[in-house]
């Protein structure tokens, strides 16, 4: 069924088992002086046996002032070597290859991180760095420059790589001697093509002399910068025949610059596969080496199309190996349903990066966590009987990982769908693909032989019935209902929840208050239906709970479906016509059906009542503490490992 993505491939010399690839993503799990950790060896190893055949790292720092984050690996000196060696040593282990991707951030370096002074071709910051003016390199620290890429490049030859990847993407120091967008100089290192390449092809023999012909040299570009005066596709494809005819081995194919990162790690409003095109126009101009797809690929059928369709060479799976390390196994024997699919929430792996911490994914709890005993799965020696109330992805995460480890474990909720409040958040445009996340929950407990009960409302007589040794509480959330605004009763007047699960109709002219992530999903579900909405929302800005690049999607598909946003706005009272709100504007808003989406509590009645009684209850997800889906994924994990 994917016989071309299960088809060996040849790049330099090495002969990759399939077409699986593993492209850098920053994960943050190294130590603040650059040294491979068992965390960051772990997390790199599960993709290798999970059947990857070649794994890129993230960007690794060419020298100490070369980073943009805390935590990211480096190969400055070397010191770095043995850390890295054991890493690869247990990667080759599984017959997959392993790239060291070098890396100088240029003008995206962090001064917080790197502790000097930011590198780059011109003065003119990055507009994340926009308080931090770049220094402007001088030709001998360009050359020096250079230098410390060959030197990186080798001690990654000494510490077991198969190559190395040059990042010539997304803004950094290579390609920002390449774009205009950046690139100022009028010296021998700036204007014409030659010139502005000039840095990059110095690098690539700077490499060859240093590590020889027959070590892997990859190059990752962005084919479009996709900002005003940035380099295009012609642009880029004018000047990769020079890198393939200075000796690069291949070409990864992504896109876009700071300025655009949305579309550099894309959201679930883009399609899926849809930057392969990029890739494909760079398959127009090699002669030999083989180029990487990348961008929303979650799907190996998927992947398979992309190169039956001949855009690309090799796949390279991202964030669907964050998802499912193992994806190539599973998907070579076709158990497809097995196959935890990225939704693209960007939630745990660049969330929790640009908020400064290690990184993570929301559906699959393991990751960073590979070498942590507490997420394995230990047989018990006293088996039990668990009983699940709620059947949202924490309490099916609970339930699942209960299984596991060889307990008795049945599912309750009084809802005809499992999935509860992450099941609603599939109903608003651009979210369907979240309901596969408990499809995948639901066949794991299927595989698992655990029963689960549905339009079954559980109380403390049911309960004691069943007498089970533990209770695992995942009873949500109660919608908070404002009672001090006059008319917040009346007839027309619904719940956000209710209007996502189809249980509540509204007219056409419709006000939602609150412009929290779940009122701007149910205000553009609404929209997209072709109605009129207004978004009123008390602080200065909507969906301010969300992630930056998801949120700008957001933001602007709610603008396409023509939405109305009022922020600094407070509702003063509800008629049965109107709502009137009082801030930035006092106005009267023309209203058939007013929605609230202000915000939730912890539902913990139940689990109150159950405790009372003397029941071991663990309550856990939104129940414990409203939060996202990873939250309540993990805690859902963890506390079926420690009954």
């Amino acid at each position: 069924m994917l016989d071309k993505l299960f088809s060996p491939i040849t790049i330099n010399k090495p002969r990759l088992k399939n077409r699986c690839v593993v492209p850098p993503m920053l994960m943050n799990f190294c130590t603040e002086d650059g040294f491979c950790t068992e965390q960051y060896a772990s997390y790199i190893e599960e993709k290798a046996k999970g059947g990857f055949a070649m794994i890129i790292t993230e960007n690794i720092a060419i020298t100490e002032a070369a980073k943009g984050y805390q935590w990211i690996p480096g190969l400055w000196k070397d010191e770095h070597i043995p850390g890295f060696k054991n890493m690869t040593d247990r990667v080759h282990k599984h017959d997959a290859y392993i790239i060291a991707q070098l890396n100088h951030p240029g003008r995206q370096a962090s001064e917080v991180f790197a502790h000097a002074k930011s590198w780059a071709p011109s003065a003119i910051p990055d507009p994340y760095h926009n308080t931090e003016m770049p220094h402007e390199m001088t030709v001998e620290e360009i050359r020096k420059t250079v230098s410390d890429f060959g030197d990186a490049a080798l001690r990654a030859k000494k510490a077991g790589f198969d190559g190395v990847e040059l990042h010539g993407a997304h803004g950094y120091m290579i390609p920002q001697f390449i774009s205009f967008y950046t690139n100022k100089r009028t010296d021998e290192y700036g204007g014409d093509l030659f010139n502005r390449l000039r840095f990059p092809l110095e690098i690539i023999a700077d490499v060859r002399k240093k590590c020889g012909d027959d070590f892997i040299l990859g190059y990752r570009l962005s084919v479009d910068e996709m900002v005003t005066g940035g380099l295009n596709a012609m642009d880029v494809k004018t000047y990769v025949p020079f890198l393939e005819e200075a000796g690069i081995d291949y070409v990864s194919a992504s896109i876009a610059v700071n300025a655009s990162d949305d579309m550099m790690i894309p959201s679930m409003y883009y399609r899926h596969a849809w930057a392969v095109d990029y890739a494909a126009e760079i398959k127009q101009v090699v002669k030999k080496i083989p180029v990487i797809a990348v961008n929303r690929i979650n799907d190996p059928r998927i992947g398979e199309t992309v190169l039956q369709c001949g855009k690309a060479d090799l796949i390279g799976f991202a964030r669907a190996s964050l998802c499912q390390p193992d994806m190539p196994n599973l998907a070579k024997e076709g158990r497809f349903n097995e196959i935890r699919k990225c939704v693209a929430c960007l939630h745990g792996c660049v969330g929790h990066i640009d908020t400064g911490r290690r990184g993570s994914c929301e559906l699959n709890p393991m990751i960073g966590h590979e070498s942590d005993e507490k997420y394995w799965i230990k047989k018990t020696s006293s088996k039990k009987k668990v009983m699940v109330i709620g059947a949202g992805p924490g309490g099916l995460s609970a339930a699942i990982s209960a299984a596991e480890c060889g307990h008795d474990v049945s599912v309750y909720d009084k809802e005809k769908w499992a999935g509860g409040q992450y099941r609603l958040a599939a109903v608003p445009p651009g979210k369907g693909e979240i309901a596969d996340f408990i499809t995948w929950q639901m066949h794991q407990l299927d595989m698992l032989n655990v029963k689960i009960h549905l339009n079954v409302e559980v109380d403390k007589q049911l309960v004691d019935e069943i007498n089970p040794d533990v209770i695992i509480c995942a009873t949500g959330v109660t919608p908070i209902i404002p009672n001090k605004i006059p008319g917040v009763t009346n007839k027309n007047v619904v719940l956000g929840q209710d209007v996502l699960k189809g249980t509540a109709n509204t007219g056409q002219n419709i006000v939602v208050v609150g412009g929290g992530l779940v009122g701007a999903e149910v205000t553009n579900h609404l929209a997209s239906l072709f109605k009129n909405v207004t978004v009123v929302e008390m602080r200065d800005g909507i969906a301010l709970d969300e992630g930056p690049a998801p949120r700008k999607d957001l933001l602007r598909d709610m603008k396409k479906n023509g939405v109305r946003m009022m922020t600094g706005t407070a509702v003063q009272e509800i008629t049965d016509e109107s709502v009137v709100v009082s801030g930035e504007i006092n106005e009267t808003i023309p209203a058939d059906t007013v929605v609230l989406a202000i915000g939730r509590v912890p539902n913990t009645v139940l689990a109150d009542e159950l405790k009372n009684a003397g029941y071991d209850v663990r309550v856990i997800g939104d129940a414990h503490q409203p939060g996202l889906a990873g939250a309540a994924n993990r805690e859902g994990l963890l506390t079926g490992r420690t009954i």
